[in-house]
């Protein structure tokens, strides 16, 4: 009897490997980390300006709102040219942006070069999509949770990396450090990174119009978009007055306390590469369920906690976990959608993304100043159940497809 035929296994990229999945981590960490290194350094800006002190605030908004406008406006690139090419030149205009921000000789220049470095610190939405591509299908989860491992450590370490430098070589030495990391990494990028293959032809004004229809053809991505936007609205809710806890009774800690919790959250960032290889076993929504859950069940323990670090403590694990591991399966999700699109798939899902965690930030000062820490803890189980609300319904709707 003639043996039974072998499966194929799946199709690989000639390029995809450990390395270049860590290579890729590394670039999205220490890109979007300069998003954060200002948030700690707002009283040495002060210091240093001032004249200009009631425009401190204007920094790390500013970083935002150009990290917002580079995922609108450059993401989608990656789908029309070279991967490879858009993150050298990002980290290009990064280094440059860097060293205009070590230099600023008054806050307005400061607020301008932290604009253009929100702009291009988007480079993390460039890693992310190639991984997916490099990946085949059966392993996609986890390399999207291997790079996403390095972004999540980038954002939750960046703030006590900035004040501990600040600390002893002063904040213009945070941006200069970054400068030299910037170099070094763009050497390893030349030296090993190998290029991608373009998925689109469009030119770029159709480019930009096509996120409206991706975003308006497809339930599934629209359902991701809200999901992941409540979870995350959830976690700045969290973080957002965090310090504002621990400076009262009966803690009386500063800012640099709340900075180093930054390092408990990074268990959640370690727990990354696991939930996307859950998610390829046993598919993204039994994983977004299950995170869900953890991020209600973190609040229900950050409101016993009021008074307790070691319950805060507990409550930032599971809360990190939960948000972080939702995230890769979501992502997961979403990058199965159109492959020929994944960058501009991306961009509608990060937009959506990092919008609720904007919102987020605005209901915990309005949830703070009205109930104090019990109205944070209750706006963030809104935001969560906005999260399950948005999943089980559109679990609802595909199981009703399945059965048609």
């Amino acid at each position: 009897m003639p043996a039974a035929p072998q499966p194929h296994p799946p199709e690989r990229h000639p390029h995809y490997s450990r390395a270049t999945l860590w290579l890729l981590a590394t670039i999205a960490g220490v890109s979007v980390a300069n998003i954060y290194f200002n948030q700690p350094l707002l009283d040495d800006f002060r210091a240093s300006f001032p004249g200009s002190a009631w425009l401190i605030g204007a920094v790390p908004a500013s970083t935002q709102l150009g990290y917002a406008l580079g995922m609108l406006v450059l993401a989608p690139l990656g789908d029309r040219f070279d991967r490879r090419l858009l993150i050298l030149l990002q980290l290009a205009a990064l280094g440059a942006s860097l060293v205009v921000a070590a230099a600023a000789p008054t806050l307005a220049v400061l607020i301008a070069a932290s604009l253009a470095i929100g702009i291009v610190s988007t480079i993390a939405q460039q890693a992310v999509p190639f991984a997916a591509e490099l990946a085949p299908a059966s392993e996609r989860g986890h390399a999207v949770g291997t790079v996403m491992s390095g972004l999540l450590l980038g954002i939750l370490l960046a703030r006590t990396v900035s004040g501990f430098v600040a600390q002893y070589f002063g904040w213009r030495a945070v941006f200069g450090a970054s400068v030299f990391a910037t170099v070094a990494l763009a050497v390893v990028v030349i030296a090993r990174l190998p290029k991608s293959r373009p998925t689109a032809t469009l030119p770029y004004g159709k480019l930009l119009v096509s996120l409206w229809h991706l975003a308006a053809e497809s339930a599934a991505l629209r359902e991701a978009s809200l999901t992941g936007g409540a979870l995350f609205a959830a976690f700045s809710i969290f973080w957002s007055v965090l310090t504002l806890l621990l400076a009262g009774e009966p803690f009386h800690m500063g800012p640099q306390a709340a900075g180093l919790f930054g390092i408990v959250g990074a268990a959640g960032a370690l727990a990354a590469p696991l939930a996307g290889k859950s998610a390829d076993k046993r598919g993204p929504r039994a994983v977004i369920s299950l995170c869900i859950g953890l991020v209600a069940v973190s609040f229900v323990v950050f409101a016993l906690s009021a008074r307790s670090i070691p319950g805060l403590v507990v409550g930032v694990i599971v809360l990190d976990i939960g948000v972080q591991a939702a995230q890769i399966s979501n992502q997961s999700r979403i990058y199965a959608l159109k492959p020929e699109a994944r960058s501009r798939v991306n961009t509608v899902y990060m937009v959506a993304y990092f919008i609720g965690g904007s919102v987020g930030s605005a209901l915990a000062s309005l949830a703070w100043h009205a109930m104090g820490w019990t109205g944070v803890c209750l706006a963030g189980l809104a935001a969560t159940a906005l999260a399950g609300f948005s999943h089980w319904r559109g679990r609802a709707r595909a199981q009703t497809r399945s059965r048609a």
